[in-house]
């Protein structure tokens, strides 16, 4: 059986609307590459008795845990400080990264100081591992199955790229769809069902859309309208590929022109 992962979203910014997460999307594709499928996310606020809180039940819940946002040097960012509270281990400067900021901060046109507020970032849960990426000299972390990494999306996905070789994956997850135009979810809905019930172990969702200049059947541009898409997703790609092309049959049965792929935007 894949591994199982959880994404926490730390951070004010994110639940005020201040601020669009842009990482979820690219952890779950990725991680579904992997073999980790996504099974939760959550949104949670920079306090400490939340975050504290949240770690400890998640981690114990999913193989791995991933958390993006509040690791910077500002008084709000509190994550590596309530990750080495959930763990209940001291939160200390560790020295390998302090040097290593120092001389970079030193290298620059004109030199950064290495402040109090830096040192924040090189300060860590005792024991945990550094994710050292190439975008920052100021790391992510794993302690036990959680890892911990930036909520800027460059350096995040910077974080995961070097994390990921460590990763222990299952079998990736691959997926399939197929949209038609002008077909609704209430024409397909029973159809869908029962294709649903001859794949139980895969994921068959149904993500209806409408655009203003939707690419009709053949590439024509200027169709307004709407329709659906039908994703197929799962570990087993002779299964996914055999629900496919059921889908496939049960649109073009009731007249529509199937597509593969997703809807043109």
């Amino acid at each position: 059986m894949n591994p199982i992962a959880c994404l926490l979203i730390i951070g004010n910014e994110v639940l005020s609307g201040r601020t669009r997460d842009a990482n979820l999307q690219f952890l779950a594709t990725r991680l579904g590459e992997l073999g980790i499928p996504m099974r939760e996310v959550r949104v949670i606020p920079d306090v400490e008795e939340t975050i504290v809180a949240t770690v400890n039940e998640v981690r114990r819940k999913f193989d791995h845990v991933f958390t993006t946002g509040g690791i910077g040097p500002t008084h709000d960012d509190i994550t590596s400080e309530c990750v080495a509270k959930a763990f209940g281990v001291p939160w200390a400067v560790h020295e390998e990264t302090r040097a290593l900021m120092a001389a970079d901060y030193a290298r620059r046109d004109p030199p950064i100081e290495m402040n109090a507020a830096r040192l924040r970032m090189a300060t860590l849960p005792l024991g945990a591992v550094p994710i050292r990426c190439a975008m920052t000299t100021a790391p992510g972390f794993s302690m036990g199955n959680v890892h911990v990494m930036a909520g800027v999306p460059r350096i995040m996905q910077s974080m995961f790229e070097a994390l990921a070789p460590s990763l222990q994956g299952g079998v990736p997850v691959v997926s399939r769809a197929v949209h038609a135009i002008g077909v609704f979810e209430g024409n397909i809905a029973e159809g869908l069902e029962a294709i649903q019930k001859r794949y139980p172990a895969l994921d068959i969702g149904s993500y209806p859309f409408y655009r203003q200049n939707a690419a009709a059947p053949g590439g024509v541009t200027g169709f307004p309208g709407g329709g659906v898409a039908l994703v197929s997703k799962g570990v087993s790609l002779p299964d996914v590929e055999a629900a496919t092309a059921e889908i496939t049959a049960m649109l073009a049965g009731m007249g529509a022109t199937p597509i593969q792929g997703e809807p043109a935007a």
